[in-house]
């Protein structure tokens, strides 16, 4: 078997753009990868394109090596555009080798470790009033693992509320989200797990105050809480509280992940497998997390692509803890059309059953693809009251 195309498809589905390639071969099987980095995707398309270019002919099934060749064939190797580029190709490269040996992704990865995969939920809120409504139903519903978004900071400096959702000020932030997740613990007791997500906006000193500021026991990880591109940050946040962290949605390869597990910088590994270098790189840092008795609580608010792939790695690991999906009672509106994607995982109230179904599980639509045109999209870019601009 040989490849014969590498398509890429930056595109604009349903809500946003998404990356997704596939890879064709001479017996009609193909395979369907997403890549990450959100916002970027016509850099990673064009870095895709690249390896394309000498992926043709290649066997597919020798996915190990081929990665080894895509990370290795340029000086400049790695980074998130093309590990993002990799990700993609090497996910599509498992699809393709389940489908030809008639068997799920997780068989190529030592077999499954669960029956199905639990999810965790994201909400979030204007006003506390909201916040408790939105957890009751989700805890309704049997979602008991919980991630809340921090508050933008809802006060001014004269203390006027604000509607300006570019507007994000720090300690407003932190002061209102520790007082809300405080009464939201009292209110729902101490069996949901619960965690704040605060997207790296944060610094060391703000957030040791906002851990510092809730009792003990009020939150059970708190992601991605500064910037990760200095490990001895979060060494001095780490001695500031126990709050546990969740931190490596950005990382794009083991390397970046080495500092965060060997010096127990980080509680639970953010794992994207759509970043990080694919299933290949990703089941390398489940087994180093393991080492450390670290579990996944992977990345994952792309599409069914992205989707797919992480609930076979979340199947042929030990060490798991939630993967992320964005669809729940209170986020309905994230998840992509049966028209676009007519065969993709399905999820049962708040988990994913482990499929046995030949490769990844999820087709797409490449006519509907074919038809769509990429539309420039960016992240807001936030501000401070001052005018300097912060972190998204």
């Amino acid at each position: 078997m040989k490849i014969t195309e590498v398509k890429v498809y930056p595109v604009w589905v349903g809500h946003r753009n998404q990356c997704l390639v596939k890879v064709e071969t001479d017996e009609g099987i193909h395979g369907w990868g997403e890549a990450g980095v959100s916002g970027r995707e016509l850099a990673v398309a064009g870095a895709v394109n690249h390896y394309g270019a000498f992926l043709v002919g290649r066997d597919p099934m020798q996915r190990g090596a081929l990665w080894q060749e895509m990370y290795r064939s340029q000086y400049f190797e790695g980074g998130r555009i093309l590990t993002g580029a990799i990700s993609a190709i090497d996910m599509a490269l498992h699809d393709i080798a389940g489908k030809a040996l008639g068997v799920p992704v997780y068989e190529l990865l030592g077999g499954k470790h669960r029956d199905f995969v639990p999810c965790f939920a994201t909400t979030g809120a204007r006003t506390y009033e909201k916040l408790l409504e939105n957890v009751n139903l989700l805890l309704e519903n049997n979602w008991n693992v919980i991630r809340v978004g921090a508050a933008q900071g809802p006060i001014t400096e004269k203390g006027a509320r604000y509607d300006d959702r570019t507007l994000y000020e720090p300690r407003a932030s932190i002061g209102v989200t520790a007082d809300w997740m405080e009464r939201i613990r009292e209110a729902v007791g101490p069996a949901p797990v619960l965690g704040v997500e605060y997207h790296h906006r944060l610094s060391v000193a703000e957030a040791a105050s906002f851990c510092q500021r809730m009792p003990t026991g009020t939150l059970d990880f708190l992601e991605e809480p500064i910037r990760d591109e200095t490990p001895e940050a979060y060494a001095t946040l780490r001695q500031m509280t126990g709050v546990p962290f969740a931190v490596g949605e950005e990382f794009a390869s083991k390397w970046q992940f080495l500092p965060y597990i060997e010096r127990g910088l980080t509680n639970f590994i953010r794992l994207d497998v759509c970043n990080v270098g694919g299933l290949t790189e990703s089941k390398k840092v489940a087994g180093w997390a393991e080492a450390h008795y670290i579990d996944l609580m992977p990345h994952n608010p792309l599409g069914p692509v992205c989707t797919a792939a992480t609930v076979h790695l979340a199947a042929a690991v030990p060490n798991f803890a939630w993967m992320e999906v964005r669809i729940s009672p209170t986020e309905r509106s994230e998840y992509p059309s049966a028209e676009i994607f007519p065969l993709q995982h399905k999820l049962e109230g708040s988990r994913f059953p482990v499929p046995n179904t030949p490769g990844l599980g999820v087709e797409v639509n490449e006519e509907y693809l074919k038809a769509q045109s990429f539309k420039y999209w960016e992240a807001p870019h936030l501000h401070r009251m001052d005018g300097s601009y912060t972190n998204w």
